[in-house]
């Protein structure tokens, strides 16, 4: 990754993060009314954010973010934990066996069975008692300051909300059925603004497999 590629990473993770922590801020402290339909379009807005963080967490995976790996690897942390208590060594390390047993037993993120089965398995493979409690601990905290359905509605809602996009666009979508490639993986058709509403272009999912080397945001040119 040439120096231009890698201050532009560093800017994109810079403003996914920025972003996703300006809008849960001030969604936390809104005196908002419930028939107020700003506030629906909020946790859609809110669950996008928290999508985007996972998928930073998942460039610096692939080192993508910085040619400084400490530097990258520091994003990564920063934004696996803050979307929702999670270690970024563990994920790091499922998420390589993703690429290397694609479709298999060993693929931490593939389950030959429906939806809710694979979903279900796909969750208990990466949430552990830790992480469970670091979030409980941390919703506490929160509460100090925090009107406590501000935190169900934009805190909790819009994680558990990202989880079902980033599973359904960027695991379930592209890997379920048979494939007539090596990487068994099956691709949005051509249209980049729904690529990126859905999971940040990760519905171009043979393409990043292809190339799992090319950032979030340059994953349109592939196709």
């Amino acid at each position: 990754m040439d120096n231009k590629k890698s201050w532009i990473g560093l800017g994109v993770a810079t403003l996914v993060i920025s972003c996703w922590f300006i809008s849960l801020y001030c969604l936390l402290t809104w005196h908002f009314s419930w028939s107020n339909p700003l506030v629906y379009l909020m946790v859609l807005v809110q669950m996008h954010l928290y999508t985007g963080l996972f998928i930073t967490a998942h460039d610096a995976m692939h080192g993508t973010i910085s040619n400084n790996r400490k530097v990258n690897n520091l994003f990564g942390f920063l934004a696996v934990f803050l979307y929702a208590g999670f270690f970024y060594n563990s994920l790091y390390t499922k998420h390589h066996q993703h690429h290397n047993h694609v479709h298999t037993a060993n693929d931490p993120d593939f389950a030959p069975h429906g939806f809710w089965k694979w979903y279900f398995r796909f969750m208990l493979n990466y949430v552990t008692v830790i992480q469970l409690v670091i979030m409980a601990v941390t919703y506490n905290i929160l509460k100090i300051w925090a009107s406590e359905k501000n935190l169900l509605l934009f805190w909790v809602l819009p994680s558990l909300l990202s989880t079902f996009q980033l599973f359904y666009f960027g695991t379930y979508l592209p890997h379920k059925g048979e494939h007539d490639n090596e990487y068994h993986s099956t691709t949005l058709k051509k249209n980049h603004f729904i690529a990126f509403i859905t999971c940040y272009f990760f519905g171009y999912h043979l393409e990043h497999h292809q190339r799992p080397a090319m950032p979030w945001w340059q994953l349109y040119k592939a196709k």
